[in-house]
């Protein structure tokens, strides 16, 4: 069987055995076939910087919490009068409950923002269209010393983050490179970035 058989050049799997013998296999476009153009090892995903340029790119990110205008020119919806930065005591690292965590986020004035990101479409472009990214909304961030229990009490929330003072890193205090995440720390995660950095972020 082959060409002159009414049968295309595609690779086949050899032998007389059924139902495998003369399936389609390997090439593309068949099943469990090899990628097109599978990624490649030596592909550069990754851009080294100077640790004084990221250093200097992290205390911006970090001033930059700490600025009402540039949290409201974010989206963000925070209520008025309201001071910058949001700092708790400790006690946000050992809430266990969903309930409890809403609670903290209501007392605080950022709950509205919590539910903007939770009633925003996930999907940019012209709605549902196949083949567009997705886009994930962004709230607040709850930076803590140590994540510990916390991660499970805000993890139910659209767009909220719970990352450790250690992890802290500028993709999360700002996002898509635009400056001035709502963000809520512990304080014991300040005195740790203050020890992390080398700076007065108090």
């Amino acid at each position: 069987m082959g060409v002159g058989h009414a049968m295309s050049r595609i690779p086949r799997i050899k032998g007389d055995r059924y139902p495998k013998a003369n399936q389609a296999a390997f090439a593309p476009g068949t099943v469990k076939g090899r990628l097109v153009f599978p990624p490649v090892p030596t592909k550069r995903i990754h851009k080294k910087i100077n640790r004084k340029e990221l250093k200097l790119a992290m205390l911006s990110a970090l001033a930059a919490t700490s600025s009402k205008e540039l949290i409201k020119a974010r989206g963000h919806r925070v209520t008025e009068g309201r001071d910058f930065p949001l700092i708790v005591s400790d006690d946000v690292e050992h809430l266990t409950k969903n309930s409890e965590a809403e609670d903290l986020l209501k007392k605080i004035g950022i709950w509205d923002d919590v539910l903007r990101a939770s009633n925003r479409k996930h999907r940019g472009g012209r709605g549902s269209v196949r083949g567009r990214p997705m886009k994930h909304p962004v709230s607040a961030l709850v930076v803590v010393g140590k994540r510990g229990a916390a991660g499970t009490a805000f993890r139910n929330f659209t767009g909220v983050e719970v990352v450790d003072a250690a992890t802290l890193n500028v993709d999360d205090l700002a996002p898509g490179t635009h400056p001035g995440r709502l963000t809520l720390w512990s304080e014991s995660a300040i005195k740790a970035i203050g020890n992390r950095l080398g700076a007065n972020v108090a």
